[in-house]
């Protein structure tokens, strides 16, 4: 979810504020390769550190850790925010980099025809389902699907019952 620029304007300092305008689509694509880079590596340290403050209000709010500040934290949205605002832009610009660094391939007149080729024969092939078992092959045994053996269900009872008389006279 995206933040708002003036939250942002609350939330960051003025330096984290340029970094975070300059990874911005408009004024991203003015800067050239190393520049980018340098202002990748500003905003992941921001980004870190802003990590780090945060996780140590989280130990503090839990009672973990002691209080850096005049009182305990009670609350810590607005660097969770921040941390947001600064992934959000090192995101941005990570993308960018790697845009520059694709290389550019421009197919050759060969490669559009043989594309051309192979798109057409694929159209032009059959779209068929299979026949299924035909008798072109010779015979093939087909699986019975009925039971191989065949008890008579009262069997299976009487067995049964006569193994629980003789357990019971055995117990008494």
């Amino acid at each position: 979810m995206s933040i708002q620029r003036n939250r942002e304007a609350r939330l960051l300092t003025e330096h984290e504020q340029a970094d975070v305008a300059a990874s911005r689509y408009p004024h991203l694509l003015e800067l050239s390769r190393p520049d980018m880079v340098a202002l990748l590596g500003r905003l992941r340290e921001q980004r870190d550190r802003a990590q780090t403050i945060s996780r140590r209000q989280r130990r503090e709010m839990r009672g973990k850790a002691e209080a850096r500040g005049a009182s305990l934290t009670r609350d810590n949205s607005g660097t969770l925010q921040k941390v947001q605002a600064l992934a959000q832009a090192v995101k941005r610009v990570n993308k960018e980099v790697a845009r520059h660094d694709e290389p550019v391939h421009v197919p050759t007149s060969v490669e559009l025809v043989h594309k051309a080729f192979e798109m057409r024969q694929a159209a032009r092939a059959t779209q068929h389902p299979s026949a299924g078992w035909t008798p072109g092959r010779g015979m093939k045994s087909k699986p019975s699907k009925q039971p191989t053996v065949h008890v008579d269900p009262r069997e299976i009872g009487r067995v049964s019952q006569s193994i629980k008389a003789a357990q019971a006279k055995r117990d008494h």
